[in-house]
């Protein structure tokens, strides 16, 4: 059993470690469904962390559609990932009808070879699941992170199941979404995945003692982490 914990920065990748995250899905702006982190970000969580780090490659929020500027930046940040030996990178390409965009997925799995891919929620955006899940097999992708096309994974876990079931080992599915320790262990009975995703953010407060009165009372100054003891408890209600 696995458990990935998307993380914002290195003090949150320090606390979902000592959690006993197994992999760090590193990101920024997770209030935008993640963006690529900076080389510094990256890289000191590689040196610093014995798990499997793959950053997420993606320039902007919003959706999945990409001019080719975006795309090649996203490329030279994949290729910067694999400079520093991170475990893999997390992509998600699509096209404007719906499709997964089996080049450039191609593209990148190819060049960051041997670093691993996983193809994240652009997955639920996609229409047609089983025929894309197809797809990424057969690009080389080694997981997919998916809700099962709803907002949260308990509420798409009939498709997820169905998934599972039909990628039949060749690729992992991977429920991300309201993965919870209250929910975690029926997740994985009614799935039979392996490898769960979550975020379990917090907002934590600013440690500053000096705020200007125009902002007194504001969060600009807060900031989201994660909690050590709610990734440990996500591990415990896994193992039970």
């Amino acid at each position: 059993m696995i458990i990935e914990i998307a993380t914002s920065d290195f003090e949150s990748t320090r606390s979902a470690v000592a959690g006993g995250a197994d992999r760090i899905e590193l990101c920024a702006n997770l209030t935008e469904g993640g963006t690529t982190q900076s080389y510094g970000v990256i890289k000191a969580c590689r040196e610093s962390f014995n798990v499997k780090i793959y950053p997420i490659i993606r320039v902007r929020g919003g959706d999945f559609l990409y001019t080719e500027e975006e795309y090649e930046c996203m490329r030279k940040d994949a290729m910067m990932c694999k400079e520093i030996a991170t475990d893999g990178v997390v992509v998600g390409f699509l096209n404007a009808d719906g499709t997964i965009d089996v080049g450039r997925t191609a593209n990148i799995v190819e060049a960051v070879y041997p670093l691993g891919v996983t193809f994240h929620r652009a997955f639920d955006r996609c229409r047609e699941p089983f025929e894309a899940m197809e797809q990424l097999i057969e690009i080389g992708c080694e997981r997919v992170l998916t809700s099962g096309q709803q907002k949260t994974a308990p509420e798409g876990i009939e498709l997820i199941k169905d998934l599972n079931e039909k990628g039949n080992g060749r690729i992992i599915i991977m429920p991300g979404s309201g993965v919870r320790a209250s929910n975690i262990k029926q997740l994985s009975h009614a799935s039979g995945c392996k490898e769960f995703h979550s975020s379990l953010r917090e907002l934590t407060k600013s440690r500053m003692e000096f705020i200007t009165p125009a902002f007194a009372g504001d969060t600009e100054n807060d900031h989201y982490t994660v909690n050590s003891k709610a990734v440990n408890e996500l591990r415990k209600a896994l193992n039970s």
